[in-house]
Formats: structure tokens, C-alpha cells, sequence
């Protein structure tokens, strides 16, 4: 009964933060896609000029079928799919986490949603109607199926039993095979590469990590979306490839305070509307390689949270155009500094104590974490959010052997045999 009386106040709080989010910032970007799919079923084009929607093609054809609800209906839609997508991906993230510790999962995941929702990135997502909690909780599951994979694989090395490539006899069989065997590793990925572009870096980093299977899935689950795509709208997936996605400021001006990305940061420090190019890239190639080297190596160490959560980090700092409501990857990268703390004082009480063990990451996980709630960028320091995203991707840490995506093999025993003792002569 009290469980069901907070989850019902949850959810009412969650509800009136959503409306007053709705007030806050229009439901801009909503509007904007709305009304660009609706002129598109109406006869019109999908991409008319400079300012309209940036969804690629397969975004639009799912988009569709909103076009034509009330505009605060479609805002709600978003809302609660992306709010659903958050708490699922919370409830992968931190739940492993609290049970590390001895904690109870359910109001560890609570409060993790509850601060969640009060961060900028969060609140920007819902306010203004965009993909990218639902994006995250796509890039998230697929976390899921990795460390799943790598379970089932360990799991048959070290078990007796029939062996993985027996089929299952019944159909629920298949699925619960599905499921338990993280078969589906890549498909979150793809579809978040189809719906927003920019998590192709997630592909990369899979090809780099050699995670072959997850990477072709992703790419096959891309390619598909693209080519339905191109068979339902085969105009307005021209207009994309020819006119929007050459375009490095498609989703807005470089310099705009709301661009928190290395481009945009540049092109305001150069003063300027464009960013210089060669500097960018010169800086964005280096960041790319610390990201992707910094990710396989915790991919490699046993931690495929921290692995994903640097390359979310990358794709934000890299991007031409990176707004606030793309940098939602900050809360893994808050929750790994919360988490390394408490790794650090615990090791630290058990084997040397100290006073403060692991306030390092601990004032930087509440640092990081005011910043996001505060939202600093109209006033001096607008770049606030594309430093901290920067200095995350080249700090944060990572666990090792938390949450594998690679088979843990256990080494056999070495078989010892009790060498006789040489007596010694008589008298010794």
C-alpha cells in the first residue's frame, strides 16, 4: 500500500513537471516536425528551405502517424514514451549498482529518476519534444543484450547441459532464448542511428571494440530503416541525403549558445558564424581517438556501461551541432563518478583507512551534477556544458570486470603433484 502510494505521488509530481515543461519551452521542436510531416502527407516537401525539421526519413515515416494529433497530444506521446525509455535505461544502470552495495533497487531507482528528471538535458528533452531519452534508452538496451551475450557465453562454457545451438522445442522457448542470450545486440543501436544520425559513432566503436556480431546487426538494422524508407518516401529520402545531411549547421547556427559542442565552442571564440574547419577537425579527430581508445580499453577491463558512456560523450563533444538536450549521456558519466566513490571507500576502509576516501569523484559527480541542474549558459560562462562534456570524456573512470560484454573464461587449476621429500642423511 505505501509502495503504491508513492509510486502514484511519483507520478503525479512527474506529470505536473511535464506541464510546467510544456510552458517552459513550447514544445518547439515538436511543432516544428509537426508541421513539416503534416505539409509533407499534405502534397508538400518534407525538407523546404533552411529553417524546418532535420528528422531523417525513417524519423518522419514513424512520425507520421502524430502529424495530425493536437500538438500538446503529441508532446504528451513523446513524453511519457521518453520517460518510459529513461526509467528503463535507470533501472539497467543503477540497479546492478545498488545491489553491489546491499541496497534495495526500487528506491535506488527512484531517486536516480528523480534526479534524472531535474537535470537540463532531461528537461530540455521533454519540453521541447525531442528523441533523445528515447534514443538513449535504445543505445541502453542494447548494453543489456551485450552483457547478456556475454553471460549466456560464459555461462555455457562453465555449465553442463545441452548445447546453445540446440533449438528450443516451443515458440515461448525461442523467445525466452532471445531474450536470455542478448540476441537482439545491435538493433538498439541501429535504430538510433536511423532515427537521429549521430549515434553512428556507436557503430564505430563496436567495429574498434571487435564486436562484430552487434556491429553488423547494427548496421543491417540501419540499412533497413533506410531502405523502407526509400521505398515509402523516395523523394523526400533524396531531399535528405542531397540537401540536409551535407549541411554541418542543419539543426542550427554553429555559434548559438545552445550548441555545446567543440564546433560551436570554436566559432565563438573565433567570433564567427561558422567554425574554423581545419581546427575542428584537427581537434574533433584527437577527441575521437581518446574516446574510442579510452572505451575499448574499458571494454576490455570488463565495463561496457563505462565504454558506451564515453562514446555518448564523444558523439556530443564531436558533433557540429550538439544542443543541450543531446548531452543526456552526463548521467551514466555522473553515475560512474558516484559509483567509483563508493568502489574507492569501501577498498580503502577495508584495507587502509583514510578520511575522506573517494571525495575526489564524489565532488566531482556533485559538481558535474549541479552544473546540469543550474543551466549556466546565458549568463558568462556559455560553454560551460561543452568543457565539462570534454574534460568527462578524458575522466571518467571506468570498473573493472562490473559489467563485461565478453565471455569470462575460467582458467583451469594447474594439476600440482606432491614432489617426496629427500630424506637427508642420518643425524641432521
Amino acid at each position: 500500500m505505501r509502495r503504491s502510494a508513492v509510486v502514484t505521488l511519483g507520478c503525479f509530481g512527474a506529470c505536473l513537471l511535464i506541464a510546467w515543461l510544456f510552458l517552459r519551452y513550447g514544445l518547439s521542436t515538436a511543432a516544428v516536425d509537426r508541421a513539416a510531416v503534416r505539409d509533407w502527407l499534405s502534397g508538400g516537401t518534407l525538407y523546404p528551405g533552411r529553417v524546418g525539421t532535420v528528422l531523417p526519413p525513417p524519423a518522419a515515416v514513424l512520425f507520421s502517424p502524430a502529424a495530425f494529433l493536437p500538438l500538446k497530444a503529441v508532446g504528451w506521446l513523446l513524453a511519457l514514451v521518453g520517460l518510459t525509455a529513461l526509467v528503463l535505461a535507470l533501472i539497467a544502470l543503477v540497479g546492478p549498482v545498488a545491489r553491489r552495495y546491499g541496497k534495495p533497487r526500487g528506491p535506488a531507482v527512484a531517486t536516480a529518476v528523480a534526479l534524472a528528471l531535474l537535470t537540463e538535458p532531461v528537461r530540455a528533452t521533454l519540453g521541447l519534444g525531442c528523441l533523445d531519452l528515447i534514443v538513449f534508452g535504445l543505445i541502453t538496451a542494447d548494453v543489456v543484450a551485450l552483457r547478456r551475450s556475454a553471460w549466456a557465453r560464459s555461462r555455457a562454457a562453465w555449465w553442463p547441459g545441452p548445447p546453445a545451438s540446440q533449438q528450443p522445442r516451443a515458440r515461448s522457448g525461442v523467445l525466452r532464448r532471445f531474450w536470455a542470450t542478448g540476441a537482439w545486440a545491435g538493433v538498439g543501436v541501429g535504430v538510433a542511428t536511423a532515427l537521429t544520425v549521430s549515434p553512428v559513432l556507436f557503430i564505430v566503436y563496436l567495429v574498434v571494440s571487435r564486436q562484430w556480431r552487434a556491429a553488423l546487426t547494427a548496421m543491417a538494422t540501419t540499412g533497413s530503416m533506410l531502405v523502407g524508407a526509400l521505398l515509402l518516401a523516395p523523394g523526400a529520402t533524396y531531399g535528405w541525403f542531397s540537401s540536409v545531411l551535407p549541411k554541418v549547421d542543419r539543426a542550427g547556427p554553429l555559434d548559438d549558445v545552445a550548441n555545446q559542442s567543440l564546433a560551436g565552442v570554436l566559432a565563438r571564440l573565433y567570433d564567427s558564424a561558422t567554425t574554423p574547419v581545419l581546427i575542428w577537425l584537427s581537434f574533433a579527430g584527437l577527441l575521437v581517438a581518446v574516446g574510442l581508445i579510452r572505451a575499448r580499453s574499458a571494454h576490455i577491463d570488463g565495463d561496457e556501461i563505462a565504454a558506451f558512456t564515453l562514446v555518448g560523450l564523444t558523439s556530443a563533444a564531436v558533433g557540429p551541432v550538439s544542443r543541450i538536450h543531446e548531452l543526456v549521456w552526463v548521467l551514466p558519466a555522473v553515475l560512474l563518478l558516484v559509483d567509483a566513490a563508493a568502489r574507492r571507500r569501501v577498498a580503502v576502509r577495508r584495507f587502509r583507512p583514510q578520511r575522506f576516501p573517494g571525495a575526489r569523484f564524489a565532488i566531482s559527480a556533485a559538481a558535474v551534477y549541479l552544473l546540469f541542474v543550474l543551466d549556466p549558459r546565458w549568463t558568462a560562462a556559455w560553454d560551460s556544458y561543452a568543457i565539462a562534456v570534454i574534460l568527462l570524456l578524458n575522466a571518467v573512470p571506468w570498473r573493472p570486470g562490473v559489467a563485461p560484454a565478453v565471455p569470462v573464461r575460467r582458467q583451469p587449476q594447474p594439476v600440482t603433484r606432491r614432489t617426496p621429500a629427500i630424506p637427508g642423511p642420518r643425524g641432521s
